[in-house]
């Protein structure tokens, strides 16, 4: 790793004339219930961005939540490879992963998120130069130095869908989208709260794309648009049942919308399958940066743009208090699902999900028997041990090929493609999560990283160098100012101090504390 960090550092200078700014903008909960590709949606921001970018109709997200998604996306790796495959546990990785921004730093980034972290470890200190609500890249202070900035928009989250329902029902100059209008997915009760809930679902999506046009215009303003990569995405699909927390493709299809002005052809699509994991490589590349090779994902745009996989895999794990497991592969056109715990019902009692008005809704049906052929399946006392669904003929996965002998060829074929990843990947879901704890916090509690060593070197006219490592595989941050809140750069080559200056350094792993701090005078 510290040479991929030092090789990027050393490129650094020739390459930041080229190398173009890069803003993710993401929101929460929301699948492609926006422009373009959804007409009934109300997204002028982010049709106006598809119109001078690329839209991704096959993009995924691996996890269908937050926290299983995010932790992947910083690692560029699948949670279940590294044990943060359950929600809003703490987990600690294998020391060769970081969160990817910290190359980009040492590539001489300014890197930058506002504000969600939410990685299903404790938050890596070394990943950012500034994170949190004030977080911004027009904080750094060379206005020349390209830059990295994640906006994590969380107005469209499952929890605002609520109050935006109840809003609605107060007063009729609130609704910003006709529930009457829309179309109802089969697998929801056609009825008036069930319409209503899926029209307050819009309306919180419309307005996150007013915070998503101001973003926008900041960078306009600035002129900064023409050397600026803007990605756009959700994080997981609907912040509603049988949306959210599941895998199918209501849970994981995802909105993958890039705009890289005199590079990527405005209003164009593309059809290949892409997955989050693609986002760390990709951003990487964009960059400049070599990309480290036990990322799981694919380089999408640009001249190391590589070759579309055949096909991707979901996971879902523990959610919030309830234990459930349940994998999938999909392919252009099929899915399969397999139901590790298919004695459980889909629907278990979470405290925050089961709030939701579509959950309340299903409920109240299903004890007064109002439930038809396609809304009673998902609230069934059991599931499938199998699920496999042709996407193309049946996008919203109602109808189960399981069972059918025509496919059971096909069904052979992709129950063997998730068990060969699973095996290949080492998937830690088949590892009990107490017994995960316990490997990785063998005394119970969070360990400190070890502190880095140091060497120094001295130099003609007073001067030295000091060499940094750390035994572990840790990356390691380092300044040379002396002020408690100072910034810290991330160490990938020895570190020239002129006479009179003291370098100050720790180590930094993901799921660790960070060291204590090492000092060197000159």
């Amino acid at each position: 790793m510290r040479t991929l960090l030092s090789l990027a550092l050393l490129l650094a200078p020739a390459l930041s004339a080229a190398r173009p700014n890069i803003v993710w903008i993401s929101i929460e909960d929301t699948g492609q219930e926006v422009e373009p590709y959804d007409l009934l949606a109300k997204t002028p921001n982010i049709a106006r961005l598809a119109a001078e970018g690329v839209t991704f109709l096959n993009a995924f997200s691996h996890a269908p939540v937050c926290a299983p998604t995010r932790s992947g996306i910083i690692t560029g790796m699948y949670p279940t490879s590294i044990g943060t495959q359950h929600m809003r546990s703490r987990m600690v990785p294998p020391a060769y992963v970081k969160a990817f921004p910290e190359y980009l730093r040492a590539a001489g980034y300014y890197a930058t998120n506002n504000s969600k972290t939410d990685y299903n470890f404790e938050d890596p200190s070394i990943a950012w130069d500034e994170s949190g609500k004030d977080a911004h890249w027009k904080n750094r202070p060379d206005r020349e130095q390209p830059f990295f900035a994640v906006f994590n928009l969380t107005t469209s989250h499952e929890s605002r869908i609520g109050r935006q329902l109840a809003a609605r029902m107060a007063h009729p100059k609130n609704r910003i989208h006709d529930a009457t209008q829309l179309v109802l997915p089969p697998y929801y009760p056609d009825t008036p709260k069930a319409r209503e809930a899926w029209a307050a679902y819009y309306d919180v999506v419309t307005i996150t794309d007013e915070r998503i046009g101001e973003l926008l215009q900041e960078i306009d303003d600035a002129g900064l648009r023409d050397n600026t990569v803007v990605f756009f995405w959700g994080d997981h699909g609907v912040g509603l049942a049988r949306g959210k927390r599941w895998l199918y493709d209501s849970g994981v299809k995802v909105p993958l919308i890039v705009r890289w002005p005199g590079v990527i052809e405005p209003d164009s699509v593309r059809q290949d399958l892409a997955q989050f994991l693609d986002l760390a490589p990709t951003t990487l590349a964009l960059g400049g940066v070599a990309r480290p090779e036990h990322l799981h994902g694919r380089v999408l745009l640009g001249p190391d743009t590589e070759p579309a996989p055949e096909r991707l895999f979901h996971a879902r794990d523990r959610m919030d208090e309830r234990y459930d497991m349940i994998r999938a592969v999909r392919d252009a056109r099929y899915k399969y699902i397999r139901n590790f715990e298919a004695h459980k019902p889909w629907v278990q009692f979470m405290r925050t999900p089961s709030q939701g008005p579509l959950y309340q809704e299903l409920g109240r049906l299903k004890t007064t028997g109002g439930l038809d052929v396609l809304t009673a399946p998902f609230m069934a006392d059991t599931k499938p041990y199998e699920e496999l669904y042709d996407t193309l003929v049946d996008p919203y996965e109602m109808h189960n090929l399981a069972g059918e002998p025509a496919y059971a060829a096909r069904l052979e074929s992709m129950r063997g493609q998730l068990l060969e990843w699973m095996a290949r990947t080492n998937d830690h879901g088949l590892i009990p999560e107490p017994e995960l704890y316990r490997t990785m916090y063998p005394e119970n509690r969070v360990e400190r990283t070890a502190p880095p060593t140091a060497s120094k070197r001295a130099q003609p006219g007073g001067g030295a160098t000091v060499a940094l490592h750390s035994d572990e595989g840790a990356s390691i941050a380092y300044t040379l100012d002396a002020a408690p809140q100072a910034r810290w750069l991330v160490y990938s080559q020895p570190v020239k101090l002129s006479a009179g200056q003291t370098l100050r350094a720790h180590a930094v792993r993901l799921g660790l504390q960070d060291s204590e701090e090492v000092r060197v005078e000159n």
